[in-house]
């Protein structure tokens, strides 16, 4: 042992010593590094040609080839491509998602936690661009970018069509992270690993390209200006959030508090066939007209440590990514429903909320003076976009806080009228220290205190049932007619969640076969949702921060769905109840036998039929059937109508077949008849025992139980597999699909028809694929990632 450890130091001394001298021979032949060596000192003439040179030819081709990897919290290396802030900033070898640490971690927040590469370069981030002499020798052999591109041109993929020997895609793989320094070893130790890694080289014109760029020194021009209608546009909203009076105040801090991870734009300043220009809104310690100074909190409502907050708008140049792109729209008619809910409703605030913890990680004690209504309504408004900052928020992935709900499920909400009542509003405040929230105890924390949060919302649930089987008595307002409708023209007032295993998609509609389970969510549920998993989750909190989050989650999501099985008849509720939560854990116990939940009022509904689950679902269509939207749906498709049945036979699949299928599965067919080609996404929902337990998720699979959705359109932000087949070969892959009873009956349908990650034509697929993507939809289209492809 003792032999071993010491044989580990001489070999860490060894390699260190290696690493110093290969920086000793780079800074003996290009100079030393430093950041201010890329100080650009090109004439105006040439920094305009440089520009165009980068927008037009350079960045396309960062963002095709580069950025789908390189984006987000789960970027290898933190490296993040979206943008030149991101490429200057380099690379780091910590990674942010480690849900073992015992102690919160630095956040390392692009546009947030430094302002300057001098200070990335204090946190521990490294150059992978030439920071030494700039000459194109040094800007080749002295660039980490330059010799990783240079890798793969000398040692491209094996000519396999399954990549196994040299390649390890898991998500939580040991990160290879190489300083300039340290590339040698690498090249030597990892050959395969030169960039695009796990993918198809660049070609010879694209490579040369980027090599040219390198070679002149990388040039990427700064932000560019913003026009005069957005500059005026920003200016108004500004103006709108930072008046002096309290009640402004206060709602600028709640929208604040809920729009922080969106991506704000005009719908009035933009072409329908054109990417509009988005913001983001933060906060700041500078006022409108002066400039931003972002106040780099972990959490929205962490206290900013001024006198004044300002809530400004700061545009966002960078490529967007759909694993992070929440568009919201600020339009006229958003601006007087905000107008009407936040400063023309008659209520007063005397005082504005502290940010101590314990206050305003609970919203219900933090706004109390803000009426629910306003609340309520704002969140409804945009319910997608409430939901999506879950799924979009904080994270990039995440299987410890998503292995908490179903594969899909459907989502309805409780109209807003029932919750204006002075006897609800009562009920809530009496309720805020049963409601607080995990976040109160910030990003390092002890899982212990999990014990007496569980106890509080045991608390809660039964002082709830209680309230309700007084407010709901004889079944009032337990009918269709309890739902929120959109007011009869917002398609929010329904959502379909779809989870891929560690990361999760939600869309507008009721998408699919009726599902397993739904949720009907109140304004207590959906604020808490959001502060819970959105505004109090930080991903940099260390392990107790996390499993705490998870933990919680379990109660709001079955509050969720024993609020749907309300309006069931109430002989059948537990027992359908149970039906979910098979093989449960015994801290569940007391919730699924109704010790927790005892909620006894018969529901509203005279069923007719001999399933009365099928028949509430149709029941819930039936109401909302006004505001269901049309994307999403087959018949939207241009194929043939005979091509669509057989394409709809996809989404129809149980047991083996569902089970062989990637989560998700996304397919371009050419049709016989238009020159476009039709894009589909075949879902695979993976069917669970339950969705109780946190670790050892397989144990509680049950594949027999596996179906699948399939939509016109691309759905979701993470595909697993790209199918390309010819209109005229469907009746094929339809007939191979069904017949999956194997791997190798899998293997065998994509050899014919997938598109593999080694594949010759896999840029040219994935060109085409996001270039119509983006086309269709421009202002929420975005760009793919590629880190969860398939290896098959």
């Amino acid at each position: 042992m003792l032999k071993s450890k010491k044989w580990l130091i001489l070999l860490a001394l060894l390699l260190t010593s290696c690493a110093a001298l290969v920086s000793l021979n780079l800074d003996k032949h290009y100079g030393s590094a430093n950041e201010a060596n890329r100080a650009t000192r090109a004439s105006d003439t040439d920094r305009h040609i440089l520009t165009r040179h980068y927008n037009e030819q350079i960045k396309p081709l960062l963002e095709s080839r580069c950025v789908m990897c390189h984006a987000c919290y789960d970027a290898p290396c933190q490296l993040k491509m979206t943008s030149p802030h991101g490429f200057e900033r380099g690379a780091h070898k910590e990674k942010v998602y480690d849900g073992g640490r015992l102690l919160a971690a630095t956040p390392n927040r692009l546009y947030l936690d430094a302002t300057s590469i001098a200070e990335w370069r204090a946190r521990g981030f490294f150059p992978v661009l030439n920071e030494r002499q700039q000459t194109p020798e040094a800007n080749l052999q002295a660039s980490l970018t330059a010799r990783m591109l240079n890798l793969k041109q000398q040692q491209p993929n094996p000519s396999s069509a399954e990549l196994k020997a040299h390649f390890d895609f898991s998500l939580n793989r040991k990160q290879q992270c190489p300083t300039i320094e340290e590339f040698d070893r690498y090249a030597q130790s990892q050959p395969y690993s030169g960039m695009p890694f796990g993918l198809p080289a660049l070609n010879t014109d694209e490579h040369q390209l980027l090599m040219d760029w390198l070679a002149l020194g990388a040039y990427m021009p700064p932000d560019p200006a913003l026009s005069a209608a957005h500059l005026a546009a920003t200016e108004a909203l500004e103006q709108w959030l930072n008046s002096d009076d309290l009640k402004t105040q206060l709602s600028a801090r709640y929208i604040y508090e809920h729009l922080f991870t969106s991506n704000l734009y005009f719908s009035a300043l933009h072409q329908a066939t054109e990417q509009p220009q988005f913001f983001r809104l933060v906060r700041s310690k500078t006022a409108p007209g002066n400039t931003i100074e972002v106040i780099a909190s972990r959490r929205p409502f962490d206290d900013p440590g001024v006198n004044r907050v300002y809530y400004r708008l700061q545009p966002i140049h960078d490529t967007l990514v759909h694993k992070t792109h929440q568009p919201y729209d600020i339009n006229q008619d958003l601006m007087q429903k905000w107008q009407s809910w936040f400063k023309d409703a008659a209520y007063q605030v005397n005082k504005l909320p502290s940010y101590a913890p314990e206050v305003a990680a609970n919203p219900l004690t933090a706004f109390v003076e803000l009426p629910i209504n306003a609340r309520y309504r704002f969140m409804l408004e945009r319910a997608e976009n409430t939901i999506m900052g879950y799924i979009k928020g904080p994270v990039c992935r995440g299987q410890v806080a998503l292995n908490v709900i179903n594969d899909r499920f459907w989502v309805y909400f409780v109209k807003p009228e029932l919750a204006e009542s002075s006897a609800v509003d009562a009920f809530y405040l009496s309720q805020q220290d049963n409601l607080r929230l995990p976040a109160e105890k910030e990003s390092s924390t002890l899982a212990l205190s999990w014990v007496g949060f569980a106890a509080r919302q045991g608390n809660y649930m039964r002082a709830r049932s209680e309230f309700m089987n007084q407010a709901l008595k004889d079944g009032v307002h337990l009918t269709p007619e309890g739902l929120w409708d959109g007011d009869g023209n917002n398609q929010n007032a329904s959502l379909t969640v779809f989870r891929h295993f560690d990361n999760a998609t939600v869309v507008k509609g009721l998408i699919g076969e009726p599902p397993k389970t739904a949720w009907v969510i109140d304004y207590v549920l959906l604020e808490r949702i959001h502060y819970l998993l959105v505004a109090g989750f930080d991903v940099y909190g260390n392990y107790g921060h996390q499993l705490m989050t998870r933990l919680y989650m379990d109660f709001l999501r079955m509050e969720g769905e024993s609020n749907f099985l309300a309006f069931l008849p109430a002989e059948l509720r537990r027992s359908e109840f149970k039906s979910w939560y098979q093989k449960s854990g015994p801290q569940l116990t007391k919730f699924i036998e109704g010790d927790i939940n005892p909620f006894h009022q018969p529901s509203g509904i005279q069923f007719v039929s001999d399933d009365p689950k099928q028949e509430l679902y149709q029941l819930f269509a039936e109401h909302l059937k006004a505001v269901q939207p049309a994307r999403y749906q087959l018949h939207d498709s241009q194929l043939a109508k005979s091509s669509n049945a057989l394409l709809a036979e996809l989404g129809k699949l149980q047991g083996k077949p569902a089970s062989l299928l990637p989560e998700l599965t996304m397919i371009m067919v050419d049709s016989t008849t238009s020159t476009t080609p039709q894009l589909f996404t075949l879902i695979r929902n993976s069917a669970h025992y339950n969705v109780s337990s946190l670790f050892n998720e397989e144990s509680n699979r049950n594949p027999e139980k596996d179906d699948t959705t399939l939509v016109s359109g691309l759905l979701g932000s993470y595909p697993d597999a790209f199918w390309r087949v010819q209109e005229s070969e469907l009746p094929r892959l339809v007939a191979q699909v069904q017949q999956l009873q194997t791997e190798a009956d899998y293997i065998k349908l994509i050899e014919h028809f997938a598109v593999r990650r080694s594949s010759a034509h896999f840029w040219a697929f994935s060109d085409e694929l996001n270039k119509r993507f983006m086309q269709q939809y421009p202002v929420d289209g975005s760009w793919l990632d590629y880190n969860r492809l398939e290896n098959r």
